[in-house]
């Protein structure tokens, strides 16, 4: 078990672990419920890494399955415990919306990101002083501390972008996201330049759709998406907006936002042409 592996992705190795045993094992879901006395949606939970499983109840469980091999039985609790830790996100959860810490939470354990944004740049690519800036903005004079630290938390979410088996990022930006001016031209200048670097990793791709496309289906407003190599059906979809943020993992909602995406995408300047765009920005600032 890696040490830097999120509690997430450590409750999906585990589901996936118990899910391939219980069908190994000919048992159904409700077999499984009955013999360990507990409600189908509890376990239905589980087998969707929603929720951990205790120590204990693992024990129980892997009686169950018929697993008894010592090594095995101590790697599935090493992976329980893990993944009852308290992510490091957790204590932000008084300044930042449940559904912003559910996004961070499953883009820790997923396979890849698709982000389409037409206002700002995306909050796991600003700099300290742009997110500082937009979100002194957004709140109310009063909110000094609020504000300070949803920019510990932007900063701190930024490391996963190159963190050891950190998912494929794939931003499509607006152009008016890299023209729309934020703090003074210096803290402008060093965003744009912040992502430029950013488009170095060997995971992250970056493009701008340019003025000239005109409308296209990201002006209805910005998404996430995120991926899940192991279960796809559970993709998910995140659209922050006025009223608050939205998660959704309806298949045929996220299906359409995937459209969304390659459509966007298929217009946009190439990867190369993005980065000379984004560098002319800057230097036009200067």
């Amino acid at each position: 078990m890696e040490d830097n592996a999120s509690p997430s992705m450590l409750r999906r190795r585990l589901r996936t672990e118990l899910r391939t045993a219980r069908i190994q094992g000919n048992l159904t879901q409700q077999q499984v419920a009955q013999a360990m006395e507990w409600s189908l949606s509890k376990m239905n939970r589980i087998e969707k890494a929603k929720s951990g499983i205790s120590t204990n109840d693992l024990k129980a469980l892997l009686r169950v399955y018929g697993i008894t091999d010592k090594e095995r039985t101590e790697q599935l609790l090493a992976l329980a415990r893990g993944a009852r830790r308290s992510p490091w996100w957790q204590p932000y959860s008084d300044v930042a919306s449940a559904q912003l810490l559910q996004l961070i939470d499953s883009e820790s354990s997923s396979s890849a990101v698709s982000h389409v944004e037409t206002m700002f740049v995306p909050g796991i690519l600003q700099t300290e002083e742009y997110a500082s800036a937009v979100l002194q903005a957004s709140y109310s004079e009063n909110s000094d501390e609020r504000v300070y630290r949803l920019v510990d938390l932007r900063t701190r979410r930024r490391e996963l972008l190159a963190s050891v088996n950190a998912p494929k990022f794939s931003f499509v930006l607006d152009e008016s996201v890299i023209c729309r001016p934020v703090g003074n031209p210096s803290i402008m200048r060093q965003q744009l330049r912040h992502i430029v670097s950013v488009m170095e990793l060997p995971n992250v791709t970056i493009q701008v759709v340019p003025f000239a496309v005109g409308m296209h289906p990201g002006m209805q407003g910005a998404f996430e998406l995120v991926h899940f190599e192991d279960t796809p059906d559970e993709d998910i979809v995140f659209l922050e907006g006025a009223r608050g943020d939205a998660i959704s993992d309806d298949p045929a909602e996220t299906a359409h936002y995937m459209e969304a995406f390659r459509q966007i995408k298929g217009v946009s300047l190439s990867p190369s042409g993005s980065m000379d765009r984004l560098l002319k920005a800057a230097d036009d600032l200067a």
